[in-house]
C-alpha cells in the first residue's frame, strides 16, 4: 500500500489505476497535515453487501426481504 498526495495522484493517475488492476491498494492524502482521506482499492476487495444493523431495535427485531427485492441505499433511506 502505497500513500500519496492529490496533486501527485492527479499526475499519475493512469499510472497508479494500473497499480491497482494488479492488486495495490492507494491512499490518497491531503493537505499539510498529509489527512488521509480516501483508498483506491481493486474492485474485488470491495466489500459486496454490509449488513445494516437495526440501532435501536437490535435483538428486538427482525427483518428480511424476498430474493427478488432490490433497492438502493439511496431509495432505501429516503435520501
Amino acid at each position: 500500500m502505497q500513500t500519496i498526495q492529490v496533486g501527485e495522484f492527479k499526475a499519475r493517475f493512469s499510472e497508479l489505476i494500473d497499480a491497482v488492476r494488479n492488486g495495490e491498494t492507494i491512499v490518497v492524502a491531503y493537505g499539510r497535515h498529509q489527512e488521509k482521506v480516501a483508498a483506491l482499492i481493486p474492485y474485488a476487495q470491495l466489500e459486496a453487501g454490509v449488513p445494516r444493523t437495526l440501532g435501536t431495535l437490535a435483538g428486538v427485531a427482525k427483518v428480511t426481504f424476498a430474493d427478488d427485492f432490490e433497492i438502493t441505499d439511496h431509495e432505501l433511506l429516503g435520501a
